[in-house]
């Protein structure tokens, strides 16, 4: 008897006969079994091959995707450094500075080509590397499609297909019980801090950096310019050294311009308090510039101080709980940071507040205040995230940004917490470079997108890169 049986990718002959022989009185019985595979063999190396391929598409991807990000930080610093081009020639052109200071200006235009001729070199060898890459994986990618097709003719049973099926089905219904679930969301202007392009992505720089005029005494201190300055004086900076102890101040001093305080020319010095150790004196590095007013931390209180610097008044708001005179400082792993418990920071809303409190474990709390002489608090935000476990903090289109100490050549922005969803993230990773060790004072000013640091008397700049990231998004 021969029966035969066909099935799938494989027909198979099988030719069965049974045998009998008497063997010591006892019957043994044998069942001989011949398959013939009549259908072609699977191509499992060609398979092997594919995934080879996939791998390196994948590889070449990712590379793609980073160029592309290094593509888009190099226009954002070619664009800023075009317009401090633009600025500087303006100046010089209208003779605003004279003598020794048309030279300095001349000097600073020729740094600020020299790094524009280099940005366009890094921008030309990155826009080069993302052709090739992209002319390579086109021709790999067609041809992976076209192998697939071939080895979809194996699946006899039509197996992926119809998994291919399943799984569009489920995406579809996934999407139709979203949509039944769901409720129109009231109409709800955009809150404070709302930011139009995206996240923080990175931190270039330093875009400058140089010593103050005191040298290295004064390793404590805050400088910047106004985001929100009085009329005819947008190109002003203003300085504060903490002259005492490194930690207390009693005056501010301006520039009218970058080049000015390049040659230590300064507009003037304005008096806060007649002593660096009296009610209302300055107290820490943690202080800003916002809207021809000075903030900071009142002589030794948890109290905000609003310096008027037309008026030369001064108001007062207490910050309910917050722990003050080294009791929450910024700290690293082995030392913290004098007279930093309250740390003042303005951004695209306004003004805000860092500290900690005991009642929420000496964790940070960010509160935005009215930039005004009632310094009311508009609204509190308590975070997890321990005070003294960070060396510095900024708020970014309503986002709060926390730093650490890497090394002595670097600092890193590990933390963030959106003041418009709640949420909190530990993982970021944006590291930048400082000329020393230690960063006292660290501020962002939205009018430029710059931040503006000073490092163990250092005065320091570096751009802001933003824009979305499938990482950020929620």
């Amino acid at each position: 008897m021969k029966p035969s049986f066909i099935f799938s990718a494989v027909t198979a002959v099988v030719l069965c006969s049974l045998l009998k022989s008497w063997v010591s009185a006892q019957v043994s019985k044998a069942c001989f079994c011949e398959l013939q595979n009549l259908g072609q063999a699977f191509p499992s190396d060609k398979l092997e091959e594919i995934l080879r391929t996939s791998t390196a598409c994948t590889r070449s991807a990712t590379e793609e995707q980073h160029e592309l990000t290094e593509v888009e930080t190099l226009l954002d610093s070619l664009h800023y450094r075009l317009l401090d081009l633009e600025k500087d020639v303006k100046d010089l052109e209208e003779a605003k500075d004279e003598g020794m200071y048309g030279i300095i200006s001349l000097r600073i235009i020729e740094i600020e080509l020299n790094e524009i001729s280099d940005l366009l070199i890094r921008l030309n060898s990155t826009t080069r590397n993302h052709q090739a890459l992209t002319v390579n994986l086109g021709p790999q990618l067609r041809n992976l499609r076209t192998e697939l097709g071939k080895l979809a003719d194996f699946d006899r049973m039509q197996v992926v297909k119809k998994e291919q099926e399943n799984k569009r089905l489920k995406r579809h219904l996934s999407v139709c019980e979203t949509d039944l679930r769901m409720t129109p969301a009231p109409h709800k202007d955009p809150a404070p801090g709302n930011c139009p392009f995206g996240r923080l992505l990175n931190v270039t720089g330093p875009t400058s950096s140089m010593l103050t005029e005191y040298d290295s005494s004064y390793p404590y201190g805050a400088w910047g310019k106004d985001p929100k300055p009085a009329p005819g004086k947008e190109s002003w900076y203003w300085l504060v050294v903490l002259t005492s102890s490194s930690c207390y101040g009693s005056f501010v001093r301006t520039y009218t311009s970058r080049s000015a305080q390049i040659v230590a020319q300064y507009a003037g010095d304005v008096i806060v308090t007649s002593s660096v150790t009296t009610t209302n004196s300055i107290m820490g590095p943690g202080s800003v510039m916002y809207n021809n007013a000075y903030y900071y931390n009142c002589y030794y209180s948890p109290n905000v101080c609003r310096f008027d610097m037309e008026t030369k008044t001064i108001t007062t708001r207490a910050l309910p709980g917050a722990g003050a005179n080294g009791k929450f400082p910024y700290c690293h792993l082995t030392a913290c940071y004098s007279c930093t418990d309250i740390d003042l920071s303005t951004d695209e809303s306004g003004l805000w507040v860092i500290y900690a409190s005991e009642e929420n474990f000496g964790n940070v709390v960010l509160s935005r205040l009215n930039a005004t002489s009632t310094l009311d608090i508009l609204e509190t935000w308590r975070t997890s995230l321990v005070k003294k476990a960070v060396t510095n903090a900024f708020v970014a289109c309503g986002v709060l940004y926390a730093t650490r100490l890497v090394n002595n050549n670097y600092e890193e922005i590990f933390y963030s917490f959106d003041t418009v969803t709640g949420i909190e993230r530990g993982n970021l990773s944006i590291r930048f470079r400082k000329p020393s060790a230690y960063i006292y004072s660290l501020n962002y000013n939205p009018r430029d997108r710059n931040l503006y640091a000073y490092n163990d008397a250092y005065i320091v700049t570096y751009q802001t890169v933003f824009g979305l990231w499938p990482h950020f998004q929620t």
